[in-house]
């Protein structure tokens, strides 16, 4: 049987009138409540692409977590209000940057989390050392641990921490243990990994679970990036480390040569308790469980090189962009130096104009980068920024291949440090559960100036003239993923 001549035709005109549907409720709809960076990339994405464009956004298009998850975080930022302890040892004394009470209230106001004093602090910039170092402390336990990672994995480099969380357990300690879906899946080990968990009797649960055949569905691409250790409530350790070797098990990683060199701290004092109200929110969002603080006593140091702290928790289950505005604010108070290190340098237009505007008013200000990129867009669109810094006088230091710098921190002249796990780049602002820890005391930043310094003597600097000077290609390639990174 003959198709109808009239059919052909309508089906133009019907998917001529979808297309424009499709452009109009874009234009109406897409910029409500999003950066004109964002929403113009994914404008451009559905007009170039409608069909294929419009579907992504539907799926990728809210980066805001279910509501029932955000109710949790409010809930916990109550709790969390309500049983804060050290705050009066706070060490106000000389020099106490005028600007930093105001800073110190815009966390408090978005993340719920006080200023504490009467912290001590340890820096593990070693990759092997740190594993090591978590393990002994979990070694320690006597009455419970919660570890939360990104990524989780069984693997030659991290089974002496699972040895310790086995040998915790045999002790009678309670081990819980969370782990990004998503992230963890993606590598070799994952099922050795939950296999040996459940052998050994830890409590353990996947972060944000893409399962919608069993009813556990958010936006894909919400993860939750946070990576931290908490041990009977006396040690914590937080910072950019995954729970992984450091070639992150990737073949091609091998080829290449790839290793990655990470920064944990290890915190005693106060402060301890704000980094496990984190890992007591996600546990609580994963399994409705509410976990009750430990009565113990809050340990503290009285010695003259304690450490006043912050934690600023961040991510999609908070209304605006904690890490994000905390970090702005610090750029735009510094008076003497900035250095930034990140292995994913994608600032929105606020962030970038923070940083060179600082640079234009004579603040010396570096940032440290790696010379070679584990992911192919966002190395790519991290040197699109690369001539607009420079040109405004920041200083580009590139850590030399093959290894991979992954380390999360900066410094703000000689007072305030900013250490975790958030990248400063767009996914974390707003996309990632991040955990930063905000740190003010000399000898601290003292400490971190020295590690920057390693960083510095194993870098090249980058100058404008050879930036300028690099392949049409490269500055084709930079530019369009540039583009592709601002579609959040």
């Amino acid at each position: 049987m003959t198709e109808p001549s009239w059919v052909p035709a309508a089906l133009g005109v019907l998917g001529l009138v979808v297309d424009i549907a499709i452009r109009v409720f874009a234009i109406v709809y897409v910029p409500i409540n999003r950066r004109p960076q964002t929403a113009a990339a994914w404008l451009l994405a559905i007009f170039l692409i409608p069909y294929v464009g419009f579907v992504l956004f539907l799926l990728l298009g809210s980066s805001k977590l279910p509501a029932s998850r955000r109710a949790k975080q409010t809930e916990i930022n109550t709790y969390i209000v309500e049983t804060t302890e050290g705050m009066e040892r706070v060490r106000r004394d000389h020099p106490w940057p005028l600007w930093l009470d105001s800073v110190i209230e815009l966390n408090r106001t978005l993340g719920a989390m006080p200023l504490v004093g009467g912290n001590t602090a340890e820096l593990h910039p070693d990759y092997d050392r740190s594993i090591a170092a978590m393990a002994e402390a979990v070694d320690q336990a006597r009455k419970w641990v919660h570890v939360e990672f990104y990524i989780t994995s069984l693997d030659a480099t991290t089974e002496p921490f699972f040895i310790a969380l086995e040998n915790a357990r045999r002790r009678g300690v309670t081990v819980r243990l969370l782990m990004d879906h998503i992230a963890s899946r993606g590598y070799p080990g994952y099922r050795r990994t939950r296999r040996r968990l459940t052998r050994i009797g830890v409590e353990w649960q996947l972060m944000l679970p893409v399962l919608p055949l069993r009813g556990k569905y958010q936006r894909p691409d919400l993860r939750n990036h946070r990576k931290l250790l908490v041990v009977d409530g006396l040690v914590a350790f937080t910072g950019s480390q995954n729970m992984i070797d450091r070639g992150y098990q990737r073949r091609s990683n091998r080829r290449r040569g790839l290793a990655w060199k990470d920064f944990m701290v290890r915190f005693e004092g106060p402060v301890v308790a704000g980094v496990n109200a984190l890992f007591v929110t996600d546990w609580y969002s994963e399994t409705d469980e509410l976990l009750i603080r430990e009565s113990d006593p809050v340990h503290t140091s009285d010695d003259d090189e304690t450490i006043d702290c912050q934690v600023v928790p961040s991510g999609p289950g908070f209304d605006g962009e904690n890490n994000l505005r905390l970090f702005n604010t610090l750029l735009y108070n510094a008076q003497e130096r900035i250095i930034l290190t990140s292995p994913y340098f994608v600032p929105d237009d606020s962030m970038l104009y923070a940083v060179t505007t600082a640079a234009q008013r004579g603040v010396d200000v570096q940032l440290f980068v790696s010379e070679i990129g584990d992911q192919a867009v966002v190395y790519h669109a991290q040197r699109s920024y690369y001539e607009a810094l420079l040109r405004a006088g920041v200083r580009i230091f590139l850590y030399r291949s093959p290894t991979v710098l992954h380390a999360k921190h900066f410094t703000i002249d000689d007072e305030v440090a900013v250490i975790g796990s958030s990248n400063m780049d767009m996914r974390s602002f707003s996309l990632n559960l991040e955990i930063s820890v905000m740190i003010r005391g000399r000898h601290f930043v003292s400490q971190l100036r020295e590690v920057e310094q390693s960083y510095r003597e194993a870098s090249t600097e980058l100058t404008l003239d050879e930036w300028l000077h690099r392949p049409f290609r490269s500055k084709v390639l930079d530019n369009v993923a540039r583009l592709a990174a601002a579609v959040q």
